[in-house]
């Protein structure tokens, strides 16, 4: 049983297979492996500088499965990718989709939401050609966790799906089995929470147009961020802003890159033990990077300030004691 629960293999002799950049989440190989395709099922697509997915890669892939005797059947575009930030050409893998016969789903995470905002909502024009969306309110929207949200092209293609109304659960025109057709024909979920009432709050009490100045407000800082982390000797920006992620890194002449990515790890627990800020750390590169991803709508720009601050102080004091981390 162990060594099932390992595979990403997949089960069956159907060698489907789908397609992503290497900056998707994990929660699209762990589907792959929920709906029994295997993780390994999931061809991860390398990306260009700007974390985008290689359009040309991702079409060569898949006619080197189609010669071997595999069937693709989806691209999973990324709107947001978790690491930096980073927006997927679109347009040009729904061209490639379209070409290719095969399904486009674009994993919006906090992304999608962008749209909201008149700064990203060019980038985002390929999200009306998806064949499925998902994304999440209880990111860039300030919802309560958790508050997932998919949106899929066809209706039909999704009742189809789903839909499974056996006796126990016949639909009627009159009374409580009335107002067909039922949540429970949209989804795996017999029975599920009002996670809508939460939403609905939310956008009626503040709006589209609120939200979305301050998606724009949050990218503003993110690109501020990196402006002043550019300013800094002792500290270097390992990716491009693309959205609200900036993941930058401190460093010093005299250590290696095992050193500064100990030195930047102990940083960043640093500023959290401090009370400082709350950063995360991901791998740019190899490198390893404080990530500073500001979705919170009370993020203050004097708060990055004081961020860049501490951070130059704690380096530099644990830089003089680099051989004990």
């Amino acid at each position: 049983m162990s060594r099932f629960c390992q595979s990403h293999a997949g089960v069956g002799d159907a060698p489907l297979v789908g397609y992503t950049s290497t900056q998707t989440h994990s929660c699209v190989a762990r589907a792959f492996d929920i709906l029994g395709l295997g993780a390994d099922a999931l061809r991860k697509i390398p990306v260009n500088d700007r974390f985008q997915i290689d359009v040309d890669a991702l079409e060569t892939a898949i006619a080197t499965d189609r010669a071997e005797g595999r069937t693709p059947f989806a691209i999973i575009g990324t709107a947001g990718a978790v690491n930096v930030g980073a927006i997927d050409d679109l347009e040009a893998i729904a061209d490639l989709a379209a070409q290719e016969g095969l399904w486009f789903h674009v994993d919006g995470a906090f992304g999608a939401t962008g749209v909201l905002s008149d700064r990203l909502r060019p980038r985002l024009s390929g999200l009306k050609r998806a064949d499925s969306l998902a994304f999440d309110f209880h990111k860039w929207l300030h919802v309560n966790y958790d508050a997932g949200f998919v949106l899929i092209r066809s209706e039909d293609a999704h009742r189809r799906t789903f839909s499974d109304r056996p006796d126990y659960l016949k639909g009627a025109d009159r009374g409580m089995a009335a107002g067909n057709p039922w949540p429970v024909e949209y989804g795996p979920e017999l029975s599920r929470g009002f996670r809508a009432l939460k939403i609905w709050a939310q956008l009626n009490e503040h709006g589209t147009d609120k939200l979305g100045q301050l998606i724009t407000r949050n990218c503003d800082q993110a690109a501020y961020l990196a402006e002043q982390v550019a300013t800094q000797s002792n500290m270097e920006v390992l990716a491009p802003v693309a959205m609200n992620i900036c993941c930058f890194r401190y460093v010093h002449p005299k250590l290696d890159s095992s050193a500064l990515n100990r030195l930047n790890e102990e940083i960043v627990i640093q500023l959290q033990l401090q009370g400082i800020a709350a950063p995360s750390t991901t791998i740019i590169h190899d490198n390893t990077a404080i990530r500073v991803n500001i979705t919170n709508h009370r993020t203050r720009f004097e708060d990055l300030d004081l961020l860049v601050k501490e951070i130059g102080r704690i380096g530099a004091t644990l830089a003089t004691d680099a051989d004990q981390l």
